[in-house]
């Protein structure tokens, strides 16, 4: 795939064709683990990203730090490559343009933004979200990738915000005013009810993004639903600490090494990256 363009053409066309499953990495190792078992497209998770520099999730990476990483993934893999940029590193529409920037500097494609406040459990207002939205796809178009996929996270659910009765209108009324300003799906993590996404599904006027892991419900109940992307946050991230943990407890401990058995063979991982 010769350019940027072309790769985030092929990204757009594949929220279009069928449900896209999107394995979130955290480092440029991971990000190609993901891509050969198959993946069309690559999400980053800011969580995994900051655990992997010894930082806690929650916006605490600076933009060059997480800019570096999201070059090094772009660079490492063939396929498409999609952002996560936490709350975009500032809070004016201005820090979120210069992070949208970086990112297409970076070579990525996509981008997922937040509407909550670094820091805290409160959200931008919806109108002053799509001011930041607005920003973003301004500063997409300048830097040459007006095809940007702008996915417009809204946690709504995550932080329980409002009373539960009114959360489906407070997302909904969200994902119209996220769509006017430029973004190009609305993602709700911390909703997995497929009633509710499907009715969700029914009524934006933006596709639909659903975090999945654990306990969720599998792709294909989502897909049903009217989801048409799925990715997995920090889980798959999350798997690999809890293994490095528990083989490295299993050593210390027993002298053994059970944890490790079924690992891909040495030869395999490293003609990845020969």
């Amino acid at each position: 795939m010769n350019s940027l363009q072309d790769k985030a053409k092929l990204f757009r066309e594949l929220h279009a064709s069928d449900v896209l499953v999107l394995p979130n990495a955290w480092d440029a190792g991971s990000a190609v683990a993901i891509e050969r078992a198959g993946a069309p497209a690559i999400a980053t998770t800011s969580g995994g990203v900051s655990w992997a520099l010894a930082r806690g999730d929650g916006q605490h990476l600076s933009r060059a730090e997480m800019l570096s990483v999201v070059a090094q993934i772009a660079a490492a893999v063939e396929v498409p490559v999609t952002a996560d940029v936490e709350g975009g590193y500032g809070l004016a529409p201005s820090a979120v343009a210069e992070t949208v920037t970086g990112v297409v500097e970076a070579g990525a494609v996509g981008v997922n933004l937040e509407d909550s406040r670094a820091g805290t459990l409160t959200l931008f207002t919806p109108d002053e979200q799509a001011e930041r939205f607005t920003a973003a796809r301004a500063a997409a178009a300048t830097a040459g990738l007006s095809e940007l996929w702008i996915n417009a996270r809204t946690d709504v659910y995550l932080f329980g915000i409002g009373e539960p009765a009114g959360r489906f209108d407070d997302v909904l009324t969200r994902a119209r005013v996220y769509a006017d300003a430029g973004a190009d799906s609305i993602f709700v993590p911390g909703l997995a009810d497929v009633e509710v996404l499907a009715e969700l599904a029914k009524s934006s006027p933006i596709p639909v993004s659903a975090m999945a892991g654990p306990g969720a419900p599998p792709v294909s109940d989502l897909a049903a639903a009217g989801v048409r992307r799925v990715s997995v946050g920090t889980s798959i991230a999350q798997a690999a600490y809890s293994l490095a943990h528990h083989a490295a407890a299993e050593m210390l401990k027993q002298g053994t090494y059970g944890e490790v058995t079924g690992a891909l063979d040495f030869g395999t991982v490293n003609g990845w990256f020969s």
